[in-house]
């Protein structure tokens, strides 16, 4: 037996039924109107831009602009260290990299620039 349903678009499950309007997944309880799921266009990806609005990719090279104090420790990363080969994750927090005498940490992409 096959579903003429499509699968969830947030965990993919096969398992969806429909509820009136509605397409419901009883894995993650996602709800959608099914009318919208045949349409439904694909997500834009995200765009991280820095503080100057350049566009960021994965592999960049970026420059602190300001001091940043580090949680838990009595370290501060300065203005003008440059990080190299940053790679963008997703969240608050979107530059996971690695700073050369502190070790791996995530940066917010306001208080980087593109070197």
């Amino acid at each position: 037996m096959s579903s003429t349903l499509p699968p969830c678009p947030q965990c993919q499950s096969e398992f969806v039924y429909a509820d009136d309007s509605l397409l419901i997944c009883p894995e993650c309880v996602h709800e959608w109107p099914a009318d919208a799921a045949a349409a439904e266009p694909e997500e834009a990806p995200v765009v991280t831009k820095d503080a100057v609005g350049n566009v960021l990719q994965d592999g960049d090279s970026v420059t602190v602009i300001k001091d940043l104090k580090i949680k838990g420790s009595s370290q501060v990363v300065k203005v003008g260290t440059k990080v190299r080969n940053i790679k963008l994750i997703g969240g608050d927090h979107d530059i996971d990299c690695r700073i050369d005498g502190i070790g791996s940490m995530q940066l917010k992409s306001e208080y980087v620039k593109k070197a």
